[in-house]
Order: C-alpha cells, then sequence, then structure tokens
C-alpha cells in the first residue's frame, strides 16, 4: 500500500476538483428542493435514493455487500460520522445562524483533520507545510465568503458550536474510513454500506418530525433537484471520496472543503449568470496558495532554485 502522508499525485488532484464540483453543486440543488420540503425529509430523500442507486450499481459491477457484521458495523460508524450526526447538526445550526458564517465554521474541517489525523495516526503527520496550507485555504474561504457574516459572529453560540461539531464530526469520519482500506472493501461498496445505513437511521426521525405523507406533492423542478442531489452529489460523490480516501488519505480529502465554495461560486457565475466580486478572486487566490503549500511540490522546488542563489551572493 502507498504511503498516504505524501504529494497527491494529478489524478487524485483531478477527481478531489471532480469532487468539489459535485459537492458545490448541492447547494443549488438544495435551495431549489428546500421551496417544497422540509430539510430532514430532504435529507433521507437524498440519501435513500442514493442507497438504492448504489445497490444497482453494486450488482451490475458484479460486486456483493458484504455479509459480516464487523462490516456492517463500520459502516454504521461511518455513516453517522460522516452523514448523520453532521447533517442534522449542520440543517439545525443554519436555522440559528447566517448561511455564510456556517460556510466559514464548516472551512475549518481540514484543520480539525490535521489535528485529529496526527494525534491517531501514524502515517499522517502533521508539516509546516501542511498546517500553513490549511490555514491560508482557511482564510481563503472567510474571504471569498465575506467579512459582513462576521457581523451575527456572537448571536447564536449554540449554533456556532453545531457547526463546529459537525465539521469536528467530518473530520472524525476522514480518519475513521480509512479503515475500510486496511479492510479491503471496494470504496463503491463502502459509499453504499455507508448511505444504506445513514438512510436506515434518517428514516424514523424525518417521520417523526417532518410527517412527510402530509405534504403537497413537489413539482418537477424540485424532484430533479432531489434527482441531482442523490445521484450526483451524493452517490457518485461518495464513491469518488472513498476512493480517494483509500489511495491519498484523511488530510488530503478534506481539502475538498476549500475547494466547494470556490465550486459553488463558479457554478454561480457560469450557469446562473452570477458577478464574481473582487473578494471571491482574492479568497480563490488563498485557497490556490494553500493548495500549493500543501501539495508541496512549488514549495519545494522555490527553495530548491533559491537556495543556488543564496550560495551565489
Amino acid at each position: 500500500m502507498p504511503p498516504l502522508n505524501r504529494t497527491m499525485t494529478p489524478g487524485e488532484w483531478t477527481l478531489l476538483v471532480v469532487l468539489s464540483v459535485l459537492w458545490g453543486g448541492s447547494f443549488f440543488f438544495t435551495g431549489v428542493a428546500l421551496r417544497a420540503l422540509p430539510p430532514l425529509t430532504l435529507v433521507v430523500l437524498r440519501v435513500g435514493i442514493a442507497a438504492l442507486i448504489l445497490h444497482l450499481v453494486v450488482r451490475a459491477a458484479g460486486l456483493a455487500m458484504p455479509r459480516d457484521g464487523r462490516d456492517w458495523a463500520a459502516f454504521l460508524g461511518m455513516g453517522l460520522l460522516n452523514n448523520v450526526l453532521p447533517f442534522c447538526l449542520i440543517v439545525w445550526g443554519q436555522t440559528r445562524i447566517p448561511s455564510g458564517l456556517a460556510a466559514i465554521l464548516n472551512a475549518t474541517t481540514p484543520l480539525f483533520t490535521v489535528v485529529v489525523a496526527h494525534v491517531l495516526t501514524t502515517d499522517e503527520r502533521m508539516t509546516r507545510n501542511r498546517l500553513a496550507g490549511v490555514l491560508l485555504g482557511f482564510c481563503g474561504v472567510a474571504v471569498m465568503v465575506g467579512p459582513a457574516v462576521l457581523a451575527g459572529a456572537g448571536t447564536d453560540g449554540l449554533g456556532q458550536v453545531a457547526i463546529l461539531a459537525a465539521a469536528l464530526s467530518y473530520a472524525c469520519a476522514g480518519v475513521y474510513g480509512r479503515r475500510f482500506r486496511e479492510m479491503g472493501v471496494p470504496p463503491l461498496v463502502t459509499a453504499c454500506g455507508q448511505v444504506t445505513v445513514s438512510s436506515l437511521l434518517l428514516l424514523p426521525p424525518a417521520l417523526l418530525i417532518d410527517r412527510p405523507w402530509t405534504l403537497p406533492m413537489p413539482g418537477v423542478p424540485v424532484w430533479g433537484a432531489v434527482l441531482g442531489l442523490a445521484v450526483l452529489s451524493t452517490a457518485l460523490a461518495y464513491v469518488l471520496f472513498f476512493r480517494l480516501l483509500a489511495s491519498a488519505g484523511a488530510t488530503n480529502i478534506v481539502l475538498v472543503t476549500f475547494l466547494i465554495p470556490v465550486s459553488a461560486v463558479l457554478l454561480g457565475t457560469l450557469v446562473l449568470g452570477e458577478s464574481l466580486d473582487v473578494r471571491h478572486a482574492l479568497g480563490m487566490a488563498l485557497i490556490g496558495c494553500g493548495l500549493a503549500a500543501i501539495d508541496g511540490r512549488l514549495p519545494t522546488a522555490l527553495r530548491a532554485r533559491l537556495r543556488p542563489a543564496a550560495h551565489r551572493s
């Protein structure tokens, strides 16, 4: 197995960008779907439809879902850490604080992951480049979202704690999910098992709280958004997520948190005709510098070029 505390390959960076587009697009789909569906019902439809699709894909690929209780216990842990807890915390937190502030707080996920992975693993240790890159990326997200949202930073402490707890849960999920690589479970099967367990866990509270059978039937645009969330932003996204997690490690996979706002802004500009502000460009530049620092190749090349110049002087 290749070491995880390493520079990602061009192919892995490409998959990370694709994953950021899939999850960045989820903001558009969610915005459309929430016009007619309550949050918990939408989450259940998202993971439930994704689970059905992935079961069909697993069978079509000639794979089989495991029958070992140990595998399903691991799926349960991953579903709790990566879906159930963060989804519920974020939905509740966003009812109390602005979405922009929530985005900034959610961008602490790589910071938490660097710390969690450093403490709990031996092959994803914290490095100067990685820490500097994560801090630059976080600043880039904060600049992109804009300083206006910080005016509400003191309005609701519990809402902010909920989003930070969700970010910590995502960080723990990234480290916890490494076990599937060691267990030999294919990424496609892991993605299917996670969303299956998440669907079963989230269905009862959605039925009790939202009572979806009492809701009016959503229109075609809403169902299209739900399918976009389920097929693209969940089923396909989680297959890529677990494939990257197995090859690139926890601290690399959560860098997608920095790229999601970039994808969301670019999609809004290209698809919805929204304006691209100076702060968006500056934020993207900071995020790019952060990712370059984490990748390590550019800083290493610059140091190598500067060293001979320093010797000549």
